[in-house]
């Protein structure tokens, strides 16, 4: 069955996949009662998602339309970012849902102190935020303070201490979960562990808040160079990660150059999802600190790729 038919029944059957909670290890404290994940409404088989963050999402879904039409597949996630103070886009996610997609949406803490989201400061933004995902009332991802283990953002490494930021994904979480937002499955994301470039990404564990705060596990990397392989490039990492749990794993950013080696990359994309066991990944098709838009070449690799997904995107 397609992955956008499941999702379909999901979303008008309001079918539930209830999630056990388990006592795997954690660098955080045992969670009370009332952090206990709520029921989980998406599918978390193995190569189930491919997902796309495109140019102008989510003001316009003229990005992802174009990703589809020049590779033939129909994402059923599509990533956006959402910065401190900004509302909830429910016609975008109503759109992305008649599209047979999820949103996934990775609200960015910019400008604010961590210390303050802890201390209650910004509660009323964020139970403004939970209500109108409780109101929009399909299934939605959500990030908060992602690649909180590399240096580049305050939030993270060597700039907010992790303790901190478990505190406050915590909050962020439990504030969602009193406003009744339980459509809303929790994506912990992290960068890949390196220490071949501008300085050392470490293991996240440290920001590890607590399987009972979280129902999924992203991991952001992307290939700088032609040479790197998946195994070395996600490998460490996702044994770092399997070490304190076994929840399901996305490769939640990536992308390769549009060089000749790209479809050979997006090929090894999705034979690394099936090795690792992996939920999918999400392609980053538009210009960051690279050009990691989709060539042709590449985008027949990502048709050829999807065809062998379990739930085929197409």
């Amino acid at each position: 069955m397609r992955i956008a038919a499941v999702l379909a029944v999901i979303i008008a059957a309001g079918t539930t996949i209830v999630v056990a909670v388990r006592h795997d290890k954690s660098v955080a404290s045992v969670p009370t009662a009332s952090s206990v994940p709520p029921p989980v409404t998406l599918p978390s088989k193995p190569a189930t998602y491919l997902g796309v963050y495109a140019s102008e999402v989510p003001e316009s879904y003229a990005g992802v339309a174009a990703f589809t039409t020049a590779t033939g597949v129909k994402p059923n996630l599509v990533a956006f970012y959402s910065g401190w103070q900004e509302g909830f886009p429910a016609s975008f996610a109503a759109k992305t849902a008649r599209n047979g997609a999820v949103p996934l949406v990775q609200i960015q803490p910019t400008g604010v102190a961590l210390a303050k989201i802890v201390a209650g400061r910004y509660d009323t933004y964020l139970s403004s935020y939970a209500e109108a995902v409780r109101a929009y009332g399909h299934p939605v991802i959500m990030s908060f303070g992602h690649e909180m283990n590399g240096s580049w953002y305050h939030w993270g490494y060597r700039h907010t201490p992790a303790r901190t930021f478990v505190a406050a994904w915590r909050h962020v979480v439990t504030v969602f979960r009193s406003e009744g937002a339980d459509n809303v499955t929790w994506l912990w994301t992290v960068n890949i562990i390196d220490d071949t470039g501008k300085g050392p990404i470490p293991d996240p564990a440290p920001w590890w808040p607590g399987s009972s705060y979280v129902n999924w596990v992203g991991i952001d990397g992307y290939y700088f160079k032609s040479s790197w392989k998946f195994a070395p490039l996600f490998g460490p990492t996702i044994g770092a990660v399997r070490s304190f749990t076994t929840d399901p794993i996305l490769i939640a950013e990536t992308a390769a150059p549009p060089t000749s080696a790209q479809p050979a990359k997006v090929a090894e994309l999705f034979a690394g999802v099936r090795d690792y066991k992996l939920l999918g990944f999400v392609w980053f098709d538009t210009i960051g600190s690279k050009n990691w838009r989709l060539n042709s070449r590449a985008a027949v690799a990502l048709r050829k790729g999807s065809r062998s997904y379990k739930n085929p995107v197409l």
